[in-house]
């Protein structure tokens, strides 16, 4: 598998404009996007540190994985994402290896990237997500 850098990391919020202002007031960051992933039932914001990202996430839905997350584990960080060449490939190496899918196929996530999640049960407790932005390949 290849993997170049933390692409972002996701933070789960209640109120994506308060946590924008926060990051923006408070940690002097600037927010550079805001898009609706509406099949993840999500909001996102996007903070450019470095090489990595933050990601914030607002559900739109209480019963989307955001939602879900927030009423049984509140607002914190939710993910870490990893940077990958060739996401269909690392998906089947770590398949072989025994690790447990999420997603089998990758599919459309934020910002256009194909993106694939790794069950925490199966990556030391913490939930983890593969992408890939096919306009870099």
């Amino acid at each position: 598998m290849n993997i170049s850098h933390i692409e972002h990391i996701g933070i789960a919020v209640k109120n994506l404009d308060e946590s924008i202002r926060f990051y923006e007031d408070v940690l002097g960051m600037k927010c550079y996007s805001i898009e609706e992933v509406a099949d993840q039932k999500v909001r996102t914001a996007f903070f450019q540190v470095g090489d990595t990202k933050i990601e914030l996430l607002e559900s739109t839905d209480p019963e989307g994985p955001i939602g879900k997350y927030l009423e049984k584990k509140g607002e914190g960080v939710h993910h870490m994402a990893f940077a990958v060449k060739g996401i269909d490939n690392a998906l089947a190496q770590l398949d072989e290896k025994g690790i447990r899918l999420i997603d089998k196929e990758p599919r459309k996530g934020a910002e256009g990237l194909d993106i694939a999640f790794l069950h925490p049960k199966s990556t030391q407790g913490v939930l983890m997500e593969l992408c890939e932005d096919k306009n870099k390949s």
